[in-house]
């Protein structure tokens, strides 16, 4: 009897520790990672192999997700795509935002964009290096992601400027992500597209193409964040809370690392380390700080929107973005 006692003073004793310990553990830490057993699957949506995803690709290799009680599935899937899928409840967030905010425009689909990641066109004008100029481009085929998309829209906009009629003097065709598409350049199928790093930086170094333009510079495109349907935001309010809070956390180590940025984008991508980092130092301008763009920059975004949509008006920002949420993330973890 005295044994039994004896032990089950232990048990409880060290029962009572343990307990202590893990409110030693939650002091100590703002945002412990979540019991295994407790934590959200979610799926999250990226459109294209490259840098515009970074943010999602840190959070994933360093932990951010895990920490907020997420198992985030990143899954690579056009914009139309994930569209419909959200739509029925198999994906949760979407990080290719221009698709979405375009669907908005159009259709009056039920999402709100809860953040932008990007706010430039990470897009450069890449041709085969028998094309020396845009306008000797007439009559070739230009290499998409989604029609309509911030890709093919930029692409558009910079063949216009070059001289040609993008809905007339070029085809348009459907030819996978940023990394087929340099494929496509190489065996000939296409003989143009729009290239994001570290993607373009290969197609210059290793395949000889030729850059014959850059939209960073030439108007804003708030091309990737995080956008979730109205009904999972008025429902679970708290699960988009914690994709963004680990999301800004990674957007801040994004600002921070240079070195350790650069070191996953060469994992995730498989691309060597240098090409990364040039990679890094030729976009990080393009991305925001906060996940937040300014009201000029979101107005200047919805007019040249309507304008290529023929649309009577801009759409209002409200029908489009709710930066609620990522205001009440950034003042917690202190992001200004």
């Amino acid at each position: 009897m005295r044994e039994r006692q004896t032990m089950r003073k232990k048990t409880f004793g060290l029962v009572l520790e343990r307990l202590l310990g893990f409110v030693l553990l939650a002091a100590a830490f703002p945002h412990p990672a979540w019991p295994q057993g407790l934590s959200q699957k979610v799926t999250i949506t990226y459109p294209s192999r490259s840098i515009v995803s970074i943010d999602l690709f840190i959070a994933q290799d360093k932990g951010f997700f895990r920490e907020e009680g997420l198992d985030v599935q990143l899954v690579q899937v056009r914009g139309n795509v994930a569209i419909a899928a959200a739509l029925t409840g198999e994906v949760h967030g979407i990080a290719g935002v221009g698709t979405v905010i375009r669907a908005i425009e159009r259709s009056d689909v039920p999402f709100k964009v809860l953040v932008v990641n990007l706010k430039r066109p990470l897009f450069w004008l890449v041709a085969r290096p028998e094309f020396s100029s845009i306008k000797a481009l007439k009559g070739k085929n230009l290499g998409t992601t989604t029609f309509g998309g911030a890709q093919h829209v930029a692409a558009a906009r910079l063949l216009r400027k070059g001289g040609l009629d993008p809905e007339k003097d070029i085809t348009v065709i459907v030819a996978g992500d940023v990394p087929a598409q340099l494929q496509a350049l190489v065996s000939g199928a296409i003989q143009v597209a729009a290239l994001s790093p570290p993607t373009v930086i290969t197609a210059r170094d290793k395949f000889k193409m030729r850059i014959l333009g850059s939209a960073v510079e030439e108007f804003p495109s708030l091309q990737n964040g995080i956008a979730i349907t109205g009904k999972l935001l008025a429902e679970r309010r708290d699960l988009a809370k914690r994709i963004l809070r680990a999301r800004a956390r990674a957007n801040r180590y994004f600002w921070e690392n240079e070195k350790g940025s650069s070191e996953i984008l060469a994992r995730y991508l498989k691309v060597e380390f240098p090409v990364a980092l040039e990679s890094y130092r030729l976009s990080r301008s393009a991305f925001t700080t906060d996940g937040i763009p300014t009201e000029d920059e979101v107005s200047e975004y919805l007019q040249m929107e309507a304008q290529l949509l023929g649309l009577p008006k801009a759409v209002p920002a409200s029908k489009v973005f709710d930066f609620s949420l990522q205001r009440e993330v950034n003042q917690e973890i202190g992001t200004k």
